[in-house]
């Protein structure tokens, strides 16, 4: 993980609410079954019991990372940035070599949506754009070689899922 887990306003909001569903629904709810199942006697093969011990060691576990990720979140609203180069938060248009035109939001790793059109700062190709400007080429690496694209577009607005 890295040192810094940069994030929009509603990206942190998802985790919260992730957070305190699995927190206050879903764990309650599953503890009731175990304790339930516990009382029927013979756990080596009570089916309840075994899968709901199993679906509390990984709500546990994915609490303690959403914690982990919400205490060292640092916030940016792409709505108040001011910029005119790619900086995090940047919903940016580029076009691909083949002519294809593309809208990215660079976001938060937790964040990160490729079919949705959000990529994480910590991608190749977040990365590649990083500080560059309208008009300028950048090229990227994959694992076929290297892309160049051209950065059509930068806005900086709340972004939505």
């Amino acid at each position: 993980m890295s040192d810094k887990n940069y994030i929009t306003p509603t990206g942190l909001a998802r985790l919260r609410e992730e957070y305190r569903q699995l927190k206050y629904e879903e764990r309650p709810k599953i503890v009731e079954v175990v304790h339930w199942a516990a009382g029927n006697g013979d756990r080596s093969e009570n089916g309840d019991y075994i899968y709901g011990k199993k679906r509390l060691r990984e709500i546990d576990r994915r609490l303690r990372f959403l914690s982990k990720r919400v205490d060292i979140a640092e916030v940016v609203d792409p709505a108040e940035v001011q910029s005119d180069r790619v900086l995090f938060g940047a919903t940016v248009t580029i076009e691909t070599e083949e002519g294809e035109t593309k809208t990215w939001a660079i976001v938060g790793a937790d964040e990160s949506n490729p079919e949705q059109g959000r990529i994480s700062w910590t991608s190749p190709i977040a990365r590649a754009l990083f500080k560059s400007r309208v008009g300028d080429f950048v090229t990227y690496r994959i694992p076929a070689g290297e892309k160049e694209i051209e950065v059509l577009k930068i806005e900086y607005k709340s972004i939505e899922y």
